[in-house]
């Protein structure tokens, strides 16, 4: 063979694997699916935004106009210990608690509280968008928009310090809701999906998905119910929770792979 015969097979191949390697499907995120553990009452008029175990109890906050609340559950009844209303021009979002206070979120109003965590409300600050999920990672808040953007906060000075943009696959993940910070990644609610993301805090990379598909078939009842909607995390148990807006139940849930 020739040099110019032997020059055009190499080029071939070259281009041949080079088509291979462009054309190739991405590796996929591990996905998790799940064991229920445990199944306790829920009530079922909460439409949950926001779940957080902390010392023993639940603290949740509830949305809809007129409806909206905070409040400290019983996490075996299910019953509500104590409850407060939010004024009837907010629509309660996400709460999370950070160094004994809890702040919770509003959807459009542009506007969170703080509270004790006895529920009495000590400060009122502003946000600039849309207000869906929220978590903290020890230091600082960290809250979800409904967009593909997660905001740093600094619980300080209560400003957005830094962004972090999630993607998959290198496409952008929106409607991000519920939001807990677990062994250090954020677990996020997907809006009208089955879906919780685990994101990676420091790259917005979604590492692993659970897939929570059949979930409301082990609910008491699915009259009324909206999503899914709802984590909480207990650090000393490592127990996770989950559960949804108007969900006759809350789930303790152990993950497997799928």
């Amino acid at each position: 063979m020739n040099k110019k015969g032997a020059t055009t097979i190499i080029l071939l191949i070259c281009v041949a694997a080079l088509y291979t390697y462009q054309t190739k499907e991405p590796t996929l995120e591990p996905e998790y699916t799940y064991q229920i553990i445990n199944k306790y009452p829920h009530d079922p008029t909460a439409f949950t935004q926001g779940l957080v175990y902390y010392e023993g109890v639940f603290y949740e906050g509830t949305g809809l106009r007129g409806k909206s609340t905070l409040r400290i559950v019983d996490p075996t009844t299910g019953e509500t210990i104590q409850s407060i209303n939010l004024a009837p021009e907010y629509f309660g979002e996400g709460i999370t608690i950070l160094d004994g206070l809890i702040y919770q979120l509003t959807w459009r109003s542009h506007t969170a509280f703080t509270y004790t965590l006895e529920l009495d409300q000590i400060d009122t600050w502003t946000i600039p968008n849309e207000g869906w999920g929220l978590t903290e990672n020890g230091t600082h808040l960290i809250m979800s928009d409904g967009t593909s953007t997660l905001s740093i906060i600094n619980p300080e000075t209560l400003t957005i310090v830094d962004k972090i943009k999630v993607t998959s696959q290198g496409t952008e993940i929106t409607r991000i809701n519920e939001l807990e910070y677990i062994q250090g990644y954020i677990y996020a609610n997907i809006w009208q999906t089955d879906q919780i993301a685990i994101i990676n805090p420091t790259t917005g990379t979604v590492e692993s998905w659970i897939d929570l598909t059949g979930l409301q078939n082990h609910l008491d009842t699915t009259t009324g119910i909206d999503v899914l909607n709802g984590i909480a995390y207990d650090q000393e148990t490592e127990k996770i929770y989950v559960t949804g807006k108007n969900w006759s139940n809350l789930f303790e849930i152990k993950l497997t792979p799928k």
